[in-house]
């Protein structure tokens, strides 16, 4: 496999919303993602496999920490190791933007991103009650200090 990491244009929302529609009960909007392109602060890796988009990860830099908004795969990539992949890109551009701690808020039912997040040393390290909208599930934060 041909994997390649960049940082999303706007011809990848196209496919990051097929993404997301395929992973997330309520995913963003195309106009959010547009959005996102113009924020200062935001960031968006996507990866790619002979130029398909395949996964797509972002986050909000606030000054040496980076707030991950969303991490996605696309199902037919799943368990194949994309997940890391992605995740270890992400940090390694993180870490060169000067970031020394990562946060995000995961689902208490999603243990295989839980797990990714583990194998990378992300900490639990509080709870927001019914944090999800759908569901009303509580999400699990974590962090990983450099």
């Amino acid at each position: 496999m041909n994997i390649s990491f960049d940082l999303m244009k706007e011809e990848d929302i196209d496919s990051v919303l097929e993404v997301s529609s395929l992973s997330f009960s309520i995913p963003w909007s195309k106009d959010s993602y547009i959005q996102e392109l113009t924020n200062p602060i935001a960031r968006y890796l996507v990866a790619k496999i002979d130029n398909k988009v395949v996964g797509f990860v972002g986050t909000w830099i606030v000054l040496d920490e980076s707030h991950i908004t969303n991490i996605a795969i696309h199902p037919n990539y799943r368990k194949q190791g994309m997940g890391s992949s992605l995740l270890e890109a992400f940090l390694k551009y993180c870490k060169s933007q000067g970031c020394i701690a990562f946060t995000l808020e995961v689902r208490n039912s999603n243990k295989a991103a839980r797990t990714l997040y583990e194998k990378y040393n992300f900490k639990q390290e509080g709870v927001r009650k019914g944090y999800y909208e759908d569901t009303k599930e509580d999400a699990i934060i974590m962090w990983l200090r450099e």
